[in-house]
Parts: C-alpha cells; structure tokens; sequence
C-alpha cells in the first residue's frame, strides 16, 4: 500500500483513503469521467501502462499514454530526433487536439516528466493538473538542464550497470540503451519477472537530450509554473532513489505529495492498483 510521509516545505499533504481502486468518481450521483495522458520515461514507450490503462478506465475514466518520438511504435528513429521538443512532439500534437473546454491529468514518469513539463510550458489551459510519477521535475528558477545535472552529478557511472551509452548528431547528444541487468537489479527489480522480460524485449535507444537543454530557455512561472503539480514519490526507486525525489520536491515545492509504499522504478508494474487509486484521487481532487 502507499502512505504519505511528512516533508518539509513540500507543500500541502492528504491521506489516501482506502477506496476501491476500480471505484467510479461521482458528485451527485453522475460519473465525472476524468482524462489521462500520460508520458514515458526515457527508451520505454505507451506499453508501459498495459497495466495502468484498464484499471484507469474500469474506474470510468479515459486514459490516453503517448509514444513520445523515436519511443514505443513511433516510427521515427532516435538519429532523427535532436531536441527536447522535438521528442515531445506527440505528446504537444495530443494536447493540442483537447477541446477548449476541456483539461486532462497529465502525468510524466521518469525522464518523461522533462516532456510532460514542455507540455505545460506550451500548452498550460489544458491541463487541470501535471503528477510528476518519480520524475525528473525541472524548475523555472534555472536552466532546464539543472535537475538532470545535478542527478548525473550524484549518480557514480558504475549505477548504470550494462547500460550502453552512445552518442549521435551534430553537435553530439548523449544517448543509452539500457541492458536486462539493469532492467533486473534496478529498473524493474520489484517488478514481476514478465515485465523484466517484456522490458527488454521492448527497450529502445533514448536520450534525455541535456545538450539541448544546456542552452535551451527557462520554462516560465506564466505557463509552466501556472499549473498545479503533484509529485509521487517510488519508495523503493534506486533508479531516481527517494532522496533525489525529495530534493527535487524541496527545490520546486508542489502542491501534493503522495508516496507509493514498496514501489520500484516502475509503479505501474510493481504497484498497479495503488497506482491507479492514487492517481484517481488526484483527479479527483484538482481536476
């Protein structure tokens, strides 16, 4: 199960009840169906939420995860994608087609909390809410690249096991491949052993693209820091370790923070249920 631990400075803090996961959301008595989009972390793609998706929309509610570009089914490949926005191309060309009238719970796992946070950036009227699910979450005090040098900085190389890294493009972007001892010892290493091997059947090349975000603008308090954030701290991540996640929480405060007891790297395959109420109360609550 999941608990919220007191922080300092993190901003408001609610207890998760103990509803049913599956339960519909109502205010008198007619289903308020809420939408989600959501953003993968870096070499992963939409297969991510196999889980997530049905228990989502068995609660009422739409769920819409998005291959970023050269991720997933996207057919672009990662040579030809050479910047941050580039990358987040579907996920802008998604929330571009939300009606006027209406706003989605957008959330960024991982290193998709970068994308998700150029979505904010662009397109801030159509989001209720961003849940950043132990991701990298920038600021718009420093440069984008800030928070991802400050992780690099205290992640020792030998952390990334047989991850292979590479690099491509003119000027050179970083890229990496993540192996299955890695996927097994740390990614996914409280995940069921399915998702180990589904994981590396799937992985793809990615990057964080950090050589575009050392000269890239500041996200601004106007659009990005306009909308709500809700952090969702993995207790047991040694990808992004929950030290790291709390720091980042201390430098960019939210509105919410929830904690995910015994979750790994990836919630969505270690605590799927958990994940899917807590992700619904927060709709429940800002959306």
């Amino acid at each position: 199960m999941f608990s919220v631990k007191p922080l300092q400075n993190i901003g408001n803090f609610i207890p998760l009840g103990r509803s049913n996961s599956r339960g519909k959301i109502t205010m008198g008595g007619v289903m308020q169906q809420k939408h989600f989009v959501a953003t993968h972390g870096v070499g992963h793609g939409s297969w991510v939420y196999y889980k997530l998706k049905p228990r989502i929309e068995a609660a009422g509610h739409r769920f819409t995860p998005v291959d970023l570009a050269a991720s997933g089914v996207n057919e672009k490949k990662l040579e030809e994608v050479l910047t941050l926005d580039e990358y987040t191309t579907p996920l802008l060309e998604v929330l571009a087609s939300i009606p006027e009238n209406e706003k989605v719970v957008l959330i960024g796992h991982s290193g998709g909390g970068m994308a998700a946070a150029v979505g904010m950036e662009k397109y801030p009227e159509k989001i209720a809410v961003a849940v950043f699910l132990n991701a990298i979450m920038p600021d718009s005090k420093n440069r984008p690249s800030y928070v991802l040098e400050q992780y690099s900085a205290k992640t020792p190389l030998d952390a990334w096991l047989d991850t292979q890294f590479s690099t491509y493009g003119c000027p050179p972007i970083t890229s990496l491949l993540v192996g299955p001892k890695f996927i097994s010892s740390s990614l996914y290493h409280l995940s069921p052993v399915e998702d180990q091997a589904l994981g590396a059947l799937l992985m793809r090349p990615g990057s964080l693209f950090i050589e575009d975000l050392l000269k890239a603008d500041n996200f601004t308090d106007a659009k990005f820091g306009s909308v709500p954030r809700v952090f969702v701290l993995a207790s047991e991540d040694r990808v992004i370790p929950p030290e790291f996640q709390r720091w980042m929480i201390e430098n960019n405060p939210v509105k919410e923070v929830k904690e995910i007891k015994g979750s790994d790297h990836m919630p969505m395959f270690s605590r799927p249920d958990e994940l899917c109420q807590c992700l619904v109360e927060i709709a429940k609550t800002y959306a």
